[in-house]
């Protein structure tokens, strides 16, 4: 049983102002293992306070100085490396295949990420007699989500830190072990007392109290959309910067020629990853009409391969994150029957075998329309629908017909071709024939999946300020 009562702030592990406590159940085991402390608004202004504080020294540190102090923090990640992939198993229930091969390493990604980029990174530039300079924006609330937590909280923490700024995380209730461990890291590397500070706790104790706070200059939130909305509203009074990554219903078109199959199966396996608890998951697939019965016996065969299980064992699909998930994704599976969606695999209910847990059937559906609601909701678990297109231009259109533009995919042999597709659809990010894993190539959407950018030097943009110092040097301009 783990247990985590203390918040950290100001370099140390500190009581929260009111003990209130959270449960923290394993989706595979629906067994309560551990518990964790939910702070308050009382607890916000005490980290706020300590940031604030150290924003005066951390913010005038030198390059040199951020990237020692980070390549520690990368050294010490590396030593806690199998905790927080266990961490991460227990606590949302990732395959600890996964956890150990993608959501652990993820983190340190990241941080290699950032370490490069601060090394030549132009923090001034000389523009005739102008200087432009980019400073350090301030106090930072970092809001991250549970569905892959080391990526989301260190592709905030890693920029943060490397251009000068301090921070408050929140990280998610539902899932905030591997949080606690990424303090214990931090904290270890010698990170300086009030640069970094973990407050845990739900959106209305936290969320709401850290987006509002007037001392806090930029909050960069990653979650659903209708969560990043309330995030903004509560951040429009005090004018501060507002990073989101949100949604998304990401369009996978295949196109009509030899690599058909193997598009499809990609497709289908990429939904499946992670229980298709990922918001780029490209859950529209777009194939020919033509060829709608091909695909069907494609997703059929590629989904019978696939094992549910035990995150523990050698199961490729843990369960889904809580039982409020679990209700949600079920309730859309029968909406997509109800409709009329071709159901090719999967359906309601548990698969057979697992009674506990919140174990989901992959799903796959075909004969999906655009006005189906499982065409047009993100659904957040491992569900697949496949819709027809007469010609390419259609399937342009079909992928474009959607509130969200957070990612788009296109399956294609003529590379020429899908370039040409990629080039017309409205997302922030488009991978080619499986084309991914650049960890310096900016990710964020269009529309509706929020604003801005995160990952490599787009992610250093985020936390940084622009001066412009006119007459910086008129000698120069004068000549």
């Amino acid at each position: 049983m783990r247990e985590h009562l203390k918040f950290y702030i100001d370099g140390q592990w500190v009581d929260p102002v009111e003990l209130r406590t959270l449960d923290v159940e394993n989706p595979a085991t629906e067994q309560v293992v551990g518990r964790i402390a939910l702070g308050s608004a009382a607890d916000v202004d005490k980290a706020v306070a300590a940031a604030r504080k150290a924003f005066a020294t951390w913010s005038q540190t030198s390059r040199e100085e951020r990237l020692d102090v980070l390549n520690r923090i990368l050294a010490e990640y590396q030593k806690r490396f199998g905790d927080l992939a266990a961490a991460i198993t227990e606590e949302m229930g990732a395959p600890a295949n996964l956890a150990q091969r993608a959501q652990a390493p993820i983190g340190m990604g990241h941080l290699g990420a950032a370490i490069e980029v601060l090394k030549s990174f132009k923090f001034e530039e000389d523009r005739g007699p102008t200087r432009i300079v980019k400073e350090a924006i301030g106090v930072c609330g970092l809001i991250t989500p549970w569905n892959w937590p080391m990526n989301q909280m260190v592709c905030k923490v890693a920029p943060a830190l490397a251009t000068g700024c301090t921070m408050v995380l929140k990280p998610s209730e539902v899932a905030p072990f591997s949080a606690h461990i990424f303090a214990e890291i931090l904290h270890a590397a010698g990170v300086p007392a009030g640069v970094f500070n973990l407050v845990q706790g739900d959106g209305l104790g936290v969320g709401v109290p850290l987006s509002s706070h007037p001392d806090v200059d930029l909050i960069s939130f990653t979650g659903s959309t209708r969560a990043g909305i309330e995030v903004a509203k509560n951040a429009a009074p005090t004018v501060k910067r507002v990073a989101q990554e949100l949604g998304g219903k990401s369009p996978n078109i295949v196109l009509d020629d030899d690599a058909f199959a193997k598009g499809v199966g990609r497709g289908v396996a990429t939904v499946m990853t992670n229980s298709g608890q990922s918001c780029n998951a490209p859950t529209r697939m777009l194939v020919p009409q033509s060829r709608m019965d091909e695909a069907i016996a494609v997703a059929r065969e590629t989904v019978s391969q696939i094992t549910v299980g035990d995150p523990n064992g050698n199961s490729q699909l843990g369960p889904v994150v809580n039982k409020a998930q679990y209700d949600k994704i079920q309730k859309l599976i029968q909406t997509g029957i109800d409709e009329g969606g071709t159901l090719v695999a999967g359906g309601v209910g548990r698969p057979q075998g697992l009674d506990v847990g919140y174990y989901v059937k992959p799903t796959v559906f075909a004969n999906v329309t655009p006005s189906m609601t499982i065409a047009k909701e993100e659904i957040f678990g491992p569900v697949l629908s496949i819709l027809g297109y007469e010609n390419v231009d259609q399937a342009i259109q079909i992928g474009n017909d959607t509130e969200y533009g957070l990612a788009a995919y296109v399956q294609a042999a003529d590379l020429a071709k899908a370039r040409e597709v990629a080039s017309k659809l409205r997302a922030g990010q488009v991978s080619i024939n499986g084309g991914g894993g650049d960890m310096s190539a900016p990710f964020g959407g269009y529309k509706m999946s929020g604003n801005g950018r995160e990952w490599g030097d787009y992610g250093f943009n985020e936390f940084l300020e622009v001066k412009a110092l006119l007459g910086y040097a008129p000698s120069e301009a004068a000549e």
